[in-house]
């Protein structure tokens, strides 16, 4: 009996195929790890080869683990790390070059040709000009293969995120397609027009017949024949993306927080996109039945980094998890503010110069004082990113959606829920990203009806309730900007 979702999540460290039931309960999952190659400072590679042979090792690893064969299983899922770019022979099937991470700078002088067109650029995708997205990535490919250029006007390339590289193999070449969610991560895809953008192809001289066919999230991508004849891929969607739909973010106004080494917040905004003047990032959410859903998203540098840097660089902790006890052997962080800008600045201040600081040091002043503040700042940062969406989109929430590692630490999902004001709900199952497009999959072959349908199933954890006084919000958050303004005040060249 056909009663599985089998949904793979292939990430940037890892692949993992995880079953889900009707129920969306996790039934058994298996992960590989993959590599990541970095020849030259900055640049971040992958082979797009081997990412798919631990695809094909992870599926067939969870269903011997489970006992259960393709027979079981109703459809694939499909979620991935986005951005990373993919190009390969439309004839043989193989890359042509290594597949550039999303994290890579490789093609940052690229974009630096392309600065005079930022505005252009933003207000048809909603993105910012960086070498993040998939456009300049294509672009440096193609400038460092032999005859690039004219294999791609010839037709002879193809060009894919990891989910398009996937559906391809998994369909043996039959089907080049993305979903909006992920075309919409490619600097190349207009959001309000829903089309590969015509001027944007060619300010990168980018052919479209390189591009994948963009289709809904939740639809018939075929069967995926390298398996089975008999089972189709039926969701696709980038990560975070899909965890927002895995955390049954459905209504305008609900956001969830991933808090992995950065913090990735997505809020929904409804069918109404707007373009962020702070630095957000405007974003498609999912596309279903042809009605497309977007979402306000932001991000921390550094999140669960700062714990690590407790842990391994002045050894306070002896593990992430230890920072929770630390905290807690001390009444308050005593006035100590720490401010784990590592990497410079993300929204909304967008200051990459900017470095760490550490404020309101005491003879006093112990490592659990700076353990606790290092967990704060995360909540701090994060509430500086919601204070941005609530205010571009009017719209408010009663409730933020965690998940990721660091939302395991209880000390920090309570500050987290003072200094925000709101409910913070933890998912009973963690996976929220592999279970979004389990989600998606599930609703396109009739395992759920409608998404009330999907919310009534879905189940949470814990609770955190706001308990902290108004105005000692108030005090402790004009604190941490203050810290902020001194942090940005502070260079060295």
């Amino acid at each position: 009996m056909k009663s599985y979702i089998l949904t793979i999540d292939q990430g940037t460290t890892s692949s993992r195929a995880i079953l889900f039931d009707k129920n969306g309960e996790l039934v058994c999952q298996a992960q590989q790890e993959v590599a990541c190659y970095y020849r030259n400072p900055g640049y971040v590679e992958q082979d797009a080869l081997e990412l798919w042979a631990s695809v094909v090792s992870v599926i067939n690893e969870v269903l011997i683990k489970a006992g259960l064969s393709l027979n079981n299983v109703a459809a694939f899922g499909v979620t991935n790390q986005r951005e990373t770019t993919i190009v390969w022979d439309k004839k043989t099937g193989r890359p042509v070059h290594r597949a550039i991470v999303w994290q890579s700078q490789q093609s940052a002088l690229i974009c630096e040709r392309y600065a005079s067109s930022s505005k252009l650029i933003q207000e048809k995708t909603g993105l910012r000009i960086n070498p993040y997205f998939s456009a300049s990535k294509i672009r440096y490919i193609l400038e460092h293969i032999e005859n690039g250029e004219q294999r791609a006007q010839n037709g002879e390339l193809l060009f894919g995120t990891v989910d398009s590289w996937l559906i391809y193999k998994m369909t043996n070449g039959k089907v080049h397609a993305t979903d909006a969610s992920n075309a919409s991560r490619t600097m190349l895809y207009n959001i309000f027009e829903e089309k590969w953008d015509d001027e944007l192809l060619e300010l990168f001289n980018i052919p479209k017949a390189m591009l994948p066919e963009v289709k809904d999230s939740s639809t018939d991508y075929g069967a995926a024949t390298f398996f089975s004849k008999n089972v189709h891929i039926t969701g696709v969607a980038g990560d975070q993306q899909s965890a927002l739909f895995g955390q049954t973010c459905f209504k305008p106004g609900d956001a969830k927080n991933t808090y992995g080494t950065g913090c990735f917040m997505l809020m929904n905004m409804g069918q109404k996109p707007i373009i962020s003047p702070n630095g957000l990032i405007t974003t498609i959410a999912w596309r279903i039945n042809g009605i497309t859903t977007y979402a306000l998203e932001g991000s921390v540098f550094i999140g669960g980094a700062a714990v690590q840097w407790l842990r391994d660089e002045l050894r306070f902790i002896k593990t992430a998890a230890e920072s929770e006890k630390s905290a807690l052997k001390v009444n308050d962080s005593d006035g100590v503010y720490v401010v784990p800008t590592f990497t410079g600045f993300s929204a909304p201040y967008w200051d990459n110069d900017a470095r760490g600081a550490m404020f309101g040091l005491t003879r006093g002043t112990n490592r659990h004082h700076i353990a606790r503040a290092t967990l704060e700042a995360i909540a701090y940062q994060s509430k500086d990113v919601i204070e941005i969406m609530r205010s571009e989109t009017g719209l408010d929430f009663d409730s933020l959606k965690v998940d990721g590692g660091a939302s395991d630490n209880d000390y920090l999902m309570q500050f987290q829920s003072d200094i925000l004001g709101s409910v913070i709900k933890r998912p009973l199952i963690f996976e929220t990203t592999a279970l979004g497009v389990a989600y998606l999959a599930g609703l396109a072959i009739g395992f759920y009806k409608h998404l009330e349908d999907i919310v009534s199933r879905h189940c949470y954890k814990q609770e955190f309730y706001p308990k902290m006084d108004k105005e000692e919000v108030e005090r402790r958050y004009a604190g941490w900007q203050k810290a902020v303004e001194c942090t940005r005040g502070f260079k060295v060249k």
